[in-house]
This record gives structure tokens, C-alpha cells and sequence, in this order.
């Protein structure tokens, strides 16, 4: 149970929980970024070293669209991890190394009924207690948390990627002491940890050919 309270308040800006939904509401409109053919990398350059996500657009088109609308433009450059929780998620994208948060107008629907699950290591799209408000902040599994998949009673939280290069480095990140910082009373790095940078890469070394 107290495992559970603390999940509740985690994935948004400022809170998260789940939504109850037997009925869905409608979906908002998808975005207009081009949806990916194909397989996708992105390295994600942190001050504490860099970890490569593959994005899977074959189970998470309109999110990993949405997603790399953000990265393409430059969004989280400059970005923090602004929520650590050790063996749960690390989460980042949404604020400057201010603790200001970016704007990030662009919403997305709700993917997280895909088939793909939150296990450690995969990478989900964050977002307040409405089920289509996601934005650019997204998290990554320290652990497999299947309370954040869907069921038949509530929306999930879409997993779009997984890391395949680099889970050490956010293991690393996901160990840092954490507290009180900025507009957070809890969860945030006392020392800033930085993303960078996210561009796209080849696929690396090693990966089968499609």
C-alpha cells in the first residue's frame, strides 16, 4: 500500500495519479508530426553521461511523432531530470535548469493500450491525470511498474521506447540524493542533472538489420 501512495503523485508537473476511465473521453486530435516508418534511435546526452533509446513506432506512432516534433526542434536542450525516485522512474524534459517550466503546447493521445508494458528499462510518455495532456516530459523505468500500464478501469501510461545503450548511466542518475529543489518539495536532484542534449543517431553497433 505505501509502495502504491507513492506512485500516486509522481508522472506530471506538479502530481500524478490514475485516471479512471470504464468510458474513455475522446481523444484529442493527433498531432501533425509525420509518424516514423521505421526504427528510430535518440541519444540523450546528461551531465552524468549518455544513454541511446530505440523508439518504437510500430506499437507508438503518434507518440514517438510527438516525441521527436520535440527532440527535432531542440526542446530539451538544456532540460532537467527534475524527479528522481530510486527503483521507480527517473523524469525529465519539462524544465529549464531554472526550474522553469517550457512551454510545450503540443498534447498527445494516449497510446498506452499498445501491448508494450512498463518494465525496466522502457520509456513512457509522462502526463497530468488527464489521459491525452501529455507533453514533452517523459520518464524512464528503474524497475517493472505495471501499476502504470492500463486496465480495464483506467488509462496507463504509454511506453514508446526502451533504452539499448546506456541503462548504467541511468541507474547512476537514478541513485543521486535527492530532496527539496526549485518548486519541488521532494524527488529532485540536489545537484542539477542536465540533459544536454537529444538527437537522433544510427543505430548502434550490433543492432539487426530490419
Amino acid at each position: 500500500m505505501k509502495h502504491l501512495l507513492l506512485i500516486l503523485g509522481l508522472l506530471s508537473t506538479l502530481a500524478w495519479q490514475a485516471s479512471v476511465a470504464a468510458d474513455p473521453p475522446p481523444a484529442p486530435a493527433a498531432a501533425a508530426a509525420k509518424p516514423a516508418t521505421g526504427p528510430v534511435w535518440v541519444k540523450v546526452v546528461t551531465s552524468m553521461g549518455s544513454f541511446t533509446i530505440e523508439l518504437l513506432p510500430e506499437r507508438a506512432p503518434l507518440t514517438v511523432a510527438h516525441f521527436l516534433k520535440y527532440v527535432d526542434e531542440g526542446h530539451y536542450t538544456q532540460t532537467l531530470f527534475h524527479r528522481v525516485i530510486p527503483n521507480f522512474v527517473i523524469q525529465g524534459g519539462g524544465f529549464d535548469t531554472n526550474f522553469k517550466l517550457k512551454p510545450a503546447p503540443a498534447k498527445i493521445v494516449n497510446e498506452s493500450g499498445n501491448g508494450l508494458t512498463n518494465l525496466r528499462g522502457t520509456v513512457g510518455m509522462a502526463r497530468p491525470p488527464e489521459p491525452h495532456a501529455g507533453d514533452s516530459q517523459f520518464y524512464v523505468n528503474l524497475f517493472d511498474n505495471a501499476a502504470l500500464d492500463p486496465n480495464q478501469t483506467r488509462w496507463g501510461y504509454a511506453v514508446f521506447g526502451k533504452v539499448v545503450e546506456g541503462m548504467d548511466v541511468v541507474d547512476k542518475i537514478g541513485n543521486v540524493a535527492t530532496g527539496a529543489k526549485g518548486p519541488f518539495k521532494e524527488d529532485a536532484p540536489l545537484e542539477p542533472v542536465i540533459i544536454e542534449s537529444i538527437q537522433r543517431v544510427p543505430a548502434p553497433a550490433g543492432t539487426p538489420a530490419a
